[in-house]
């Protein structure tokens, strides 16, 4: 076998017959240029035609900043300096995951940024010139939920002082009708008070809710496999699932809440309706481990929103 590139040189027998043989009619001769053109071409000279080996692909590059995936002390000093602003990123572990991103998320939205979830450079520079947000009502008392609707996060206070920032989902504002139900999915702005907590998950018209906390009718504050970073829901205020236990075990009951979306700042709280005098049926709600059975006003967990 030859090798590619190669000429064919073929040695005459001795007696052998010179003479080239008869070529078919109408079939011109080829001249000297043609006998000399060898079985192969350099890929420069390849046709259309010729197959060709792909090219090497490279990587794609690394996008700007850091995001999932990512680890190492760049994301460790992010974090540290996100949880000193008492942004929730889950523990300071040099790990890009999930609680980390949704307080990229939480700090993009009150500084005004693009809410990409990534950390890049205007992230870094603001992080690094920022201060914890200011409160939205400071006489608001000691332990408190501060709702800010226009850049949806909420702040929660205890002792007076600012404890955590979460990102959140509020109501989108549109009108809706879905199973049967009809309404406007307004998150709506004044005082109010945490009234009935479930543990666990609890199954609206609309919707599940973990862990929630209602603070006015069938409206709460309650954990969510999806919190977008616009506002999406029915009228609850969603937070993500990591905060939603943490969250219902440091609000209790009676715990104001205020709802600002700017303008004026909210009136006093209002007190929770009183339950009635009549022990109402148990509700029995659902958690990862065990059912847990509790009871509350129906006016207060029968929620339309989610």
């Amino acid at each position: 076998m030859l090798a590619a590139g190669s000429v064919a040189v073929v040695a005459v027998s001795r007696g052998a017959s010179t003479k080239p043989a008869a070529r078919p009619v109408g079939l011109a001769s080829p001249g000297p240029a043609a006998a000399a053109v060898p079985s192969s071409r350099p890929r420069a000279e390849l046709g259309p035609g010729d197959a060709q080996a792909p090219p090497p692909t490279s990587p794609p590059p690394h996008p700007p900043g850091l995001g999932i995936g990512d680890q190492g002390p760049a994301v460790a000093s992010l974090q540290q300096h996100l949880t000193d602003l008492r942004y929730d990123v889950g523990g300071v572990d040099g790990q890009f995951g999930g609680g980390t991103e949704q307080g990229v998320i939480a700090f993009q939205k009150v500084m005004g940024l693009a809410r990409t979830g990534r950390a890049t450079d205007d992230v870094v520079n603001a992080l690094a010139a920022a201060g914890p947000p200011p409160p939205l009502v400071p006489d608001g008392g000691g332990d408190r939920v501060e709702i800010d609707l226009a850049r949806q996060v909420l702040l929660l206070y205890k002792g007076g002082s600012l404890t955590r920032v979460i990102m959140i989902s509020s109501g989108s504002g549109r009108h809706y009708c879905e199973k049967g139900q009809c309404g406007d999915a307004v998150t709506p702005r004044g005082s109010y008070q945490v009234g009935t907590k479930i543990r666990g998950l609890h199954i609206s018209p609309l919707g599940e809710l973990w862990n929630p906390l209602f603070f006015i009718g069938g409206i709460a504050i309650h954990g969510s496999p999806s919190v977008p970073t616009y506002p999406a829901s029915h009228g609850c205020v969603r937070i993500p699932m990591s905060d939603s236990v943490w969250f219902f075990e440091q609000v209790a009951s009676g715990t104001p809440v205020y709802v600002v979306g700017g303008g004026r700042p909210p009136a006093p709280p209002r007190a929770p309706a009183p339950a009635p005098t009549t022990n109402p049926a148990p509700t029995t709600t659902t958690t990862a481990a065990h059912p847990t059975t509790t009871t509350a006003a129906p006016a207060s967990t029968t929620s339309t929103s989610g």
